[in-house]
C-alpha cells in the first residue's frame, strides 16, 4: 500500500511563499515519478508541476513557471514544492500524486497515487 501525506499548507496573503511537503510511504517512491495537482473551486484539476525519478527533470504549468519550483529527496521519501509570489488565483486544494516510471507527466491519468490534498489559500 502507498500513502502519501500532504502538509504544508495554509492561508497566506498575495506575494507570500509557502512550502508544500508530501511524504511517500513504501519503497515505490525511487521508481515513481512525482507530481503536484491542484484544484481550484469550479474548475478542473490540472498537474502544475511534475518531477522525474531522479529529480533532474521538472515541467511546471504556464500559470505557475518561474514562481514554483519543485523538488525531491529520495532518501527521505518527500517531494516538496516551494510556492513563491502567490496569487490569489493560486487558491485550491494541492495534491500529492505518483506516477509509476521514470519520467514525469502533465497527464492526470498517468497518476496511480493520490495524497488526501492540503488547502492553500491566498488573500488580496
Amino acid at each position: 500500500q502507498v500513502q502519501l501525506v500532504e502538509s504544508g499548507g495554509g492561508l497566506v496573503q498575495a506575494g507570500d511563499s509557502l512550502r508544500l511537503s508530501c511524504a511517500v510511504s513504501g519503497r515505490t517512491f525511487s521508481n515513481h515519478a512525482m507530481g503536484w495537482v491542484r484544484q481550484a473551486p469550479g474548475k478542473e484539476r490540472e498537474v502544475v508541476a511534475a518531477v522525474s525519478v531522479s529529480g533532474g527533470s521538472t515541467l511546471y504549468a504556464d500559470s505557475v513557471k518561474g514562481r514554483f519550483t519543485i523538488f525531491r529527496e529520495n532518501a527521505k521519501n518527500t517531494v516538496y514544492m516551494q510556492m513563491n509570489s502567490l496569487k490569489p488565483e493560486d487558491t485550491a486544494i494541492y495534491y500529492c500524486a505518483a506516477r509509476g516510471g521514470w519520467y514525469s507527466s502533465r497527464s492526470l491519468d498517468e497518476y496511480s497515487y493520490w495524497g488526501q490534498g492540503t488547502q492553500v489559500t491566498v488573500s488580496s
